[in-house]
């Protein structure tokens, strides 16, 4: 019996791997990832076989990549990436002209290059809101330059099996000769995962859990209905302490929400109940990574999880390309 074909992904800002991991549980094959992050590509190296490069994508080139794959220009099936999008982000103090912001005309230059069947870039909501739009557009332009038909999509996580209300801007490109035009996955028909749902068995505080200060405890004391609120709490208030507060709780009955990527001073996603911020096991459920997923420690847990595509929405995405443009 003749194997089924297996699709063909390579992963540019790979991080840790969400993407990474939500195109292997589609059934694709990655042939090679790259980031010029060392402790994302060591979290990668981590939990994969995938060959991953440290190297600044300023200096790779398209034929460098088609050479180590053994690939020939055209034959590649989806070129992914996530160009670091802190400049746009509505959480940062989105400045046009921020260096990273240009990080995807790197992503377009390798795109011309290998010339993949499909590409996916995936990028934060922050880009098409206010004065970042002429940037979009500038994005869009370039993108539908390369011969690709090019459709963009404001997708949220939380439609595709992630307990996570998370927004993320997700560009689908699929090259003009395949007669294709890209295409969404629809929402799940399921409903939605709660925080409940999706971290009930993970009971207790643990060593290492980063619990609440006495400031943060006295100012939910003070504020007893916000506990459960799942909006976020004192954002850009000063506290006792003088740090800058901007803190979500957690609820039981509803989806969590976004994952911050770093907590620094009073900042971050609090447990509903416990006096603490979520725990590593939870992030990591929250982020829908699974269990068995290694990261050294905390901070790099919060750093991956919050800097990634959660896993089951590429999972989403990949299988509608699969199925939909690649015909596999």
């Amino acid at each position: 019996m003749q194997e089924s074909y297996c699709p063909t992904v390579i992963s540019l800002f790979a991080g840790c791997g969400g993407s990474s991991l939500g195109y292997q549980m589609a059934g694709f094959k990655e042939l090679l990832a790259i980031d010029f992050d060392k402790d994302a590509v060591d979290s990668f190296r981590a939990n994969f076989d995938c060959p991953i490069w440290l190297k600044d994508i300023k200096r790779v080139t398209g034929q460098e990549i088609l050479n180590f794959c053994n690939l020939k220009k055209g034959e590649l099936d989806v070129l992914d990436g996530s160009p670091p999008c802190q400049g746009f982000s509505t959480a940062g103090k989105r400045i046009v002209n921020d260096s990273r912001n240009s990080l995807f005309k790197e992503f377009v230059r390798l795109i011309d290059g290998i010339q993949p069947k499909v590409f996916v870039m995936e990028n934060v909501s922050g880009m098409i809101k206010g004065k970042m739009k002429g940037r979009f557009i500038e994005i869009m332009k370039s993108l539908k330059g390369l011969n690709y038909q090019v459709k963009c999509k404001l997708m949220n996580a939380k439609y595709y099996g992630v307990p996570q209300s998370r927004q993320r801007l997700i560009f689908i490109g699929v090259r003009n000769d395949l007669g294709k035009e890209p295409v969404f996955p629809e929402h799940s028909k399921k409903g939605m995962i709660t925080f409940k749902k999706a971290c009930f068995d993970l009971k207790g505080n643990k060593d290492g859990d980063r619990m609440l200060s006495d400031v943060v405890k006295k100012l939910a004391i003070e504020q007893p209905r916000q506990w459960s609120s799942n909006k976020i709490l004192f954002k850009r208030v000063k506290g006792n302490l003088g740090s800058s507060i901007n803190l979500m709780w957690a609820d039981w009955d509803k989806v969590c929400g976004t994952l911050m990527r770093s907590e620094i001073a009073l900042t971050g996603i609090v447990h509903p109940d416990r006096e603490r911020y979520l725990s590593e096991a939870e992030i990591k459920r929250v982020g829908s990574f699974p269990d068995s997923f290694i990261f050294k420690n905390r901070k790099r847990c919060v750093e991956g999880v919050g800097n990634a595509v959660p896993p089951k929405m590429m999972e989403a995405l990949a299988l509608n390309i699969k199925k939909n443009i690649l015909n596999s």
